[in-house]
């Protein structure tokens, strides 16, 4: 009987240890400061739902956003984040805002930031993306079986390495299945611009391109895609960042999606654990680590009312012989989410469109000029902004 009694106290005591080492776990508090809204379905948004899954899978972790940040602002934001909402550390999600972070940075030692996109690091200023341009690619393939008129267009935000790479991908995709078809680049210089890029897409259309891809964070483009095909019209449109096929039920063939949930909880579980800065304070994640999706809607890689026109469309490669082009689409894919080494799309021989020689044959583009891309490959029209 004493045996029991002294056990059950033994199990009290330790339930009562665990209980209060639970309760004086360290929580960590990180800020998100986004460039668009939260509700824009695209960029803002995919970071914002990335942000909600580490709160779900995080217990210790408490979250707080601003959106619709402009560069010009950052700085008094992050003060706001640091000093009101005292944050462990800040995420800053745009490009525009890397100078604003590593300032803040020195003046800030003790908060950890990291900067979604950027180049420029310190000792407590990291750097993450998730890239999409083996997505981009994937969709290429499948605008230049489809365009009935050989003219794809792209609408733009900025003039920056990362989007000229997802041109580039697109353009390179094409140009594998088509070789006659060609890109046309619009720029609207606005990450949240709706009626830019509606009217850049209109633009596009009536040059002739019958395949849209954009980079601009509504489904905006999509828009006007379904519409023309509700006017009789085909226009074949490929989501950004969210699934976007609801929108454009007719027109949407595929997408570029991308899942921050799981970098955002290996960053937060570093900073937490007391990990971070050791290793992996540039953080760069494909296919491979299921962070690049292609996609038009959850769970549907491509629309099923475009399989069959993806079927009839047969290419010869020289890997998989005469194959068409849905098939080859999956297994690009599947070679993706195994890394670089089988498959990726800044495989050499790779010209500009001035003629020029960029990567050697044999040569795949290390990670340092894929983000210092900054020419149009050749099947690429026009110049870059500068």
């Amino acid at each position: 009987m004493k045996f029991i009694k002294r056990l059950l106290v033994l199990c009290f005591c330790l339930t009562l240890v665990s209980g209060m080492a639970f309760a004086k776990e360290k929580r960590l508090k990180a800020g998100f400061i986004y460039v668009g809204p939260v509700g824009d379905y695209g960029w803002s948004h995919a970071h914002d739902e990335g942000r909600k899954f580490a709160a779900k899978q995080l217990p210790w972790l408490d979250t707080v956003y601003i959106e619709s940040v402009t560069e010009a602002d950052a700085p008094r934001i992050i003060d706001r984040l640091v000093q009101q909402e005292k944050c462990d550390v800040i995420f800053t999600t745009s490009f525009g805002y890397m100078d604003a972070t590593i300032a803040a940075g020195k003046k800030y030692p003790n908060t950890i930031f990291m900067h979604c996109s950027g180049f420029k690091r310190s000792k407590n200023v990291g750097t993450y993306f998730g890239d999409l341009y083996q997505m981009y690619y994937l969709n290429g393939l499948m605008a230049g079986a489809l365009t009935k008129t050989d003219k794809a267009g792209y609408v733009a935000a900025y003039p920056i390495p990362e989007l000229v790479r997802h041109i580039n991908a697109y353009a390179l995709g094409i140009k594998a299945v088509n070789p006659k078809a060609t890109v046309d680049v619009r720029w609207t210089y606005a990450w949240y611009g709706p009626d830019k890029a509606k009217e850049a897409a209109e633009s596009l259309i009536a040059e002739g391109c019958d395949a849209l891809a954009f980079t601009e964070d509504t489904p905006s483009v999509i828009e006007v895609g379904e519409e023309h095909c509700k006017k009789g019209k085909q226009i074949y449109t490929f989501s950004h960042y969210s699934p976007m096929q609801q929108y454009g039920v007719d027109s949407v063939v595929s997408g570029q999606l991308m899942n921050w949930g799981g970098m955002y909880v290996k960053i937060l579980k570093d900073i937490h654990n007391g990990t971070w800065g050791k290793k992996d304070k540039d953080i760069w994640w494909l296919a491979a680590q299921h962070a690049a999706l292609l996609g038009a809607s959850p769970g549907q890689i491509i629309n099923p009312k475009f399989i069959d026109d993806l079927k009839a469309v047969k290419v010869t490669t020289h890997d998989f012989g005469k194959i068409s082009v849905y098939d080859l689409v999956l297994k690009r894919y599947a070679e993706m989410q195994k890394g670089t080494k089988l498959f990726d799309p800044y495989d050499g021989p790779i010209k500009d469109n001035k003629g020029k020689l960029r990567i050697k044959k044999g040569h795949k583009a290390s990670r340092k000029e894929l983000l210092n891309i900054m020419y149009y490959v050749d099947n690429v029209k026009g110049s870059i902004p500068e």
